[in-house]
C-alpha cells in the first residue's frame, strides 16, 4: 500500500513537441527514482497567453500528439501517469482543459475536465478570463491510481472545497491538482489551499504545478507539492523546472481518518438569514 510518486514541473510552450520532449526526460528520470505515479502540470505541452488569456495549442483528442507520447511512455515504464492538462477541441469552438489518468498498460483510465474557471481580476491590469477562451465541464472524477483512488481537479478547482469533500467521502484517498497558478496568487494562497485540502480530507494532495514565466507573459509560481493527510509538505518543487518524489502510504490515510474521522461527522442542516435589526 505505499509507492513512490512524482510530480513533474515544467514551463509550457506554444511548441507541443518541444515540451513533449521536456517531460518525457523528467518522466523518465522520476521513473528512474522508483516513482509508480507520475503526474504533469496543467497545460503541460503547449500554452501560449495574450492579454490574461489562456491559448493552449489544441487539437482533437483522436489528433492530440500528447496522448500516444504520454501512453507509450506509461507503458513502456510500467507506471501511473496524469497528464496534468492539455488543450482538447470543444464543439463550440473553446476548448476543454482536460485531464488524463493513463495506466500502465498505456490506456486512458479516466477524463477530467476543469469544473472552475479562473475568471478574476487582481487589480494592477493582472486580469484573467478563462472562460473566453475556455469550456467548463461538468463532472466530477476519481480515477485509479497504483493500489488507491484519486480524486481528479485542476488548478482554480482547489478554492472549491466541496469538490474534495466529495471526493473523499466517496473514497478518495488521494487529490490530484495540476495547476498553472500565477505568481501573486501563489504566493499568497498555494501552500494554505494544499495543506487545507489536505488536512480536511484526510487525504494525500499532489500537486504538480508550471513554473517561470510563459509565453505572452504571464508568470506561474511552481512550488509542486506533495502533502500528507496531517498536512505536511513531503516535497516541495522550488523554482525550477524538474520534478520532485515523496512515499505515498496509503495506510495513512486510514489512521489520519480514524484519529480525526471528520468525514463521518458531517451534518445536514439548513441554511439561515440572519435580519439585519432595524434601528429603533
Amino acid at each position: 500500500m505505499s509507492f513512490i510518486a512524482a510530480c513533474v514541473q515544467s514551463t509550457a510552450t506554444p511548441d507541443v513537441h518541444a515540451d513533449i520532449r521536456v517531460l518525457t526526460g523528467f518522466i523518465r528520470a522520476a521513473a528512474g527514482k522508483g516513482a509508480r505515479f507520475v503526474a504533469t502540470p496543467e497545460y503541460c505541452a503547449g500554452l501560449d497567453t495574450q492579454g490574461g488569456k489562456m491559448f493552449p495549442v489544441a487539437f482533437t483528442e483522436a489528433e492530440h500528439p500528447v496522448l500516444p507520447a504520454m501512453q507509450g511512455l506509461a507503458k513502456e515504464l510500467k507506471l501511473w501517469l496524469l497528464v496534468g492538462s492539455i488543450g482538447v477541441k470543444a464543439p463550440d469552438g473553446r476548448i476543454f482543459n482536460r485531464s488524463f489518468m493513463i495506466a500502465p498498460s498505456g490506456a486512458i483510465a479516466a477524463r477530467y475536465d476543469k469544473i472552475h474557471l479562473f475568471d478574476i481580476d487582481l487589480g494592477a491590469g493582472r486580469v484573467y478570463h478563462e472562460s473566453a477562451t475556455i469550456a467548463a465541464g461538468h463532472n466530477a472524477v476519481i480515477a485509479p491510481c497504483v493500489d488507491g483512488m484519486i480524486g481528479l481537479s485542476i488548478c482554480y478547482d482547489i478554492r472549491f472545497p466541496h469538490l474534495y469533500r466529495a471526493y473523499a467521502q466517496d473514497g478518495a484517498e488521494l487529490l490530484a491538482v495540476p495547476a498553472a497558478f500565477t505568481r501573486v496568487t501563489g504566493e499568497a494562497h498555494w501552500h494554505v489551499l494544499q495543506r487545507a485540502r489536505a488536512i480536511e480530507n484526510g487525504a494525500y494532495v499532489i500537486s504538480p504545478g508550471q513554473c517561470g514565466t510563459l509565453s505572452g507573459g504571464a508568470e506561474c509560481y511552481g512550488h509542486s507539492l506533495i502533502v500528507d493527510p496531517w498536512g505536511r509538505v513531503l516535497a516541495d518543487g522550488g523554482s525550477e523546472p524538474g520534478f520532485v518524489l515523496a512515499e505515498i502510504d496509503l495506510a495513512q490515510v486510514a489512521e489520519t481518518r480514524r484519529r480525526i474521522p471528520s468525514l463521518q461527522h458531517d451534518k445536514p442542516y439548513a441554511a439561515a438569514c440572519l435580519a439585519t435589526p432595524k434601528a429603533s
